[in-house]
């Protein structure tokens, strides 16, 4: 009788642990996608242009252009150099070009302001994906 109850409470156990493991809910979680790379600014002479969104171009506002990230990502740029950073709306593609060259992002010049790299025209960076919501 010993025998029967011991495997009857083992039996019950492995089948009331299996129903509890099937019924978790496992919750996909999204990373932010994290690119690191060189950027640059736009050139003065782009100011008025379309940009990949339909938009005009405006080197006052904080955009860029990026083809990491999709149209309308907002991101936060760190400058790795000294650690200031930016959050930047994506409204353009970058030419091939500038990619081939290591590039992964293009910003206006109030960004690129702001994150104090002007003078040298070239910084490295880290863009990672950031909420719509997110302003700082």
């Amino acid at each position: 009788m010993k025998i029967f109850l011991l495997n009857f409470f083992f039996f019950f156990c492995i089948a009331f642990i299996g129903k509890a493991q099937d019924s978790l809910a496992v919750v996909p979680v999204k990373l932010p996608k994290v690119v690191t790379g060189i950027a640059s600014f736009y050139s003065l002479n782009l100011t008025g242009t379309q940009t990949a969104t339909g938009e005009r171009f405006d080197n006052k506002n904080m955009t860029a252009a990026s083809n990491s990230f999709k149209l309308n990502t907002r991101v936060r740029v760190t400058n790795l150099r000294n650690d200031k950073s930016v959050i930047v709306r994506i409204n353009d593609r970058m030419s091939k070009r500038m990619a081939k060259k290591g590039r992964v992002i293009d910003l206006s010049r109030a960004a690129a302001r702001k994150l104090q790299f002007m003078k040298r025209g070239l910084v490295k960076v880290r863009v990672e994906e950031v909420d719509k919501d997110t302003l700082e």
